[in-house]
């Protein structure tokens, strides 16, 4: 299979896992770019030391090319930014926030820029600042996508941008992956299909909801996180949307949050007040989205964790292997073109 994602990335298939905090880790990121695909990194729970850990552990599983993930609004990522560029990461994403110095410096060493963006205007910005490539993200996806489904969103990208787009949302087989490409993109990126597999640390309870889940068994509210955010729909999840910000478990949040990223809270603290309420409340509502996520990904708690999801999860009916999920969703998008070749003649 080839794409000009495939030619710019240096994969044999033009699939890529969704960097998500506390799964996308070494094991999951290998697992993805051992089978063909470009694992991604999520760096947002980890400390500058945890990130070079990471970094160079994946390099002792796979000798194939792999990426590392940014939401640039978060504590600390601005200095594990840093790392993925001294360590030269083959392939950098990054969201929420501007990224035009990321692009600067990893093309300094042949490394490329995909941008996660949900619309026209930021795909533009980022094209035209350098990115090598943007992730569209789709309503359906799992945590931050926006108005437009993915159906609409990737042509649009496609007709406006000259980079390659990448689809995520929606996606979690050959037919996903096949109408990807026949909307224009030069790839997909998947979270919520590659989540349920052996090689994915996230915790069987979840595991086992994502089974059972329907494709109508998600939310979608900026009351968990302050961003318009997609989860699986579960009693945990309803409460904290109902809840909205706890201004209070935000306080107590953000504290156990910069102990793990080994960031000083006050410090955070004082920056984010200084920010503005706007600034501030967004923080506070991730602070506690970060907590919620992290004991249902960890844990399995299903009384206050809630995991993010697409609407995908209605597909999943079993947790194959990586390899097997990839090697699947490969052949069934040829069976389908050979298929649509005959219908087309």
């Amino acid at each position: 299979m080839k794409t000009r994602i495939t030619e710019l990335f240096g994969i044999k298939y033009p699939i890529i896992l969704s960097g998500m905090s506390w799964i996308s880790v070494p094991k999951m990121v290998a697992a993805v770019s051992n089978a063909g695909g470009l694992g991604i990194l999520a760096t947002g729970p980890l400390s500058v030391e945890e990130t070079r850990k990471a970094v160079r552990e994946i390099r002792e599983l796979t000798d194939k090319p792999f990426g590392a993930n940014l939401a640039l609004m978060f504590p600390g990522a601005i200095d594990n930014a840093k790392v993925l560029l001294e360590e030269k990461v083959p392939v950098i994403n990054f969201s929420l926030g501007k990224g035009d110095w990321l692009v600067k410096k990893a093309h300094e060493y042949g490394g490329k820029v995909a941008a996660t963006v949900v619309g026209t205007r930021h795909a533009m910005r980022a094209q035209d600042y350098g990115c090598d490539a943007v992730i569209a993200t789709g309503h359906e996806a799992a945590a931050h996508g926006e108005a437009l489904t993915t159906f609409i969103l990737v042509p649009t990208l496609v007709d406006a941008l000259n980079i390659p787009v990448i689809a995520a949302g929606g996606i979690g087989d050959g037919r996903g992956l096949a109408a990807a490409l026949a909307l224009g993109a030069d790839g997909v990126a998947m979270g919520t299909r590659l989540m349920t597999t052996q090689e994915s640390p996230l915790h069987n309870v979840y595991k086992r909801l994502s089974v059972e889940k329907e494709a109508t068994d998600t939310l979608f509210s900026t009351r968990f996180d302050g961003l318009l955010c997609r989860v699986m729909k579960t009693d945990a999840a309803e409460k904290a949307i109902k809840r909205g910000l706890d201004l209070p478990a935000a306080f107590f949040n953000a504290q156990e949050i910069t102990r793990q990223i080994k960031v000083p809270f006050w410090k955070v603290f004082a920056g984010v007040m200084a920010s503005g309420w706007k600034s501030a409340r967004q923080m506070a509502f991730l602070a506690n989205a970060f907590k919620a996520i992290r004991v249902a990904t960890e844990d399995g708690d299903t009384n206050e964790g809630v995991l993010p999801v697409g609407q995908v999860t209605g597909f999943i009916k079993d947790e194959p292997t990586v390899a097997e999920v990839i090697e699947r969703m490969v052949a069934e998008a040829q069976e389908i073109q050979k298929r649509l070749t005959g219908q087309m003649a």
